[in-house]
């Protein structure tokens, strides 16, 4: 999405403020507005062309999707973890998100199990770590698009969102050989949920995120305090 979408003058101030939520979301997610960026309304509206008004409302909607947080008289920023702080969320994850994907499983259609073979094709054979994380985060959401519960989407995508960073940091230092031990995983949630088994469904996605949470969580250096909070802001 290109900044001139923002300054489109046929949209509302609800659309702009979605659109600009929508380039600052990519922004973010993409590893170009690191954690503790400063997300200054000015700057952005400049930058975006637009007014404070939109953007304010854009930085309410990252806030709610835990890719904002604020400080009363000082602002936005993208959010800044700590060691603990990413432990307890995977913790989490390992609760949540089995149950989405049990929840999904027997709404998934043909055309849901024909898009996660794709996905997963393309992730064995591709080996950039953006278009990995792109791809990652995307057949792990559509197994889960089948689940009727919107708050549980929500919640589930915002843990997701809070700690896209952090993985593609320790992707950089990850073993080269993590990528099979992925792709084995991988493919045994793809076999469960083509037969529609919950039972392995929760076992395998569990030990997924358990895995990731033990070895992110042995790299410490990924988690300085104050990481980024040196004023950056989001001009990129």
């Amino acid at each position: 999405m290109s900044p001139a979408h923002a300054r489109d003058p046929r949209g509302s101030d609800s659309v702009r403020s979605q659109r600009i939520a929508g380039i600052l979301r990519d922004e973010i997610l993409a590893g170009e507005l690191t954690p503790g960026t400063w997300l200054r309304q000015d700057e952005l509206a400049a930058r975006l062309g637009a007014s404070r008004i939109p953007v304010r409302e854009a930085l309410r909607i990252l806030e709610s999707e835990g890719l904002a947080e604020s400080f009363p008289n000082r602002g936005a920023r993208v959010p800044v973890l700590s060691l603990d702080d990413v432990h307890t969320y995977y913790r989490m994850r390992e609760r949540l998100e089995p149950l989405t994907l049990t929840e999904s499983l027997t709404r998934l259609t043909d055309q849901h199990l024909a898009r996660l073979e794709r996905i997963q094709d393309e992730i064995e054979n591709q080996s950039d770590i953006n278009r990995f994380l792109v791809l990652d985060r995307d057949f792990h959401m559509t197994s889960y698009s089948g689940c009727p519960s919107g708050h549980l989407l929500a919640m589930t995508e915002r843990l997701w969102n809070s700690t896209q960073h952090y993985r593609r940091a320790f992707m950089v230092l990850a073993d080269p050989d993590r990528a099979a031990i992925v792709n084995a995983e991988h493919r045994l949630i793809l076999d469960a949920v083509r037969r529609r088994d919950a039972e392995d469904c929760e076992r395998y996605l569990t030990g997924h995120i358990r895995r990731t949470r033990v070895e992110l969580t042995a790299h410490p250096e990924l988690f300085v305090d104050g990481e980024g909070a040196s004023g950056r802001s989001g001009t990129s």
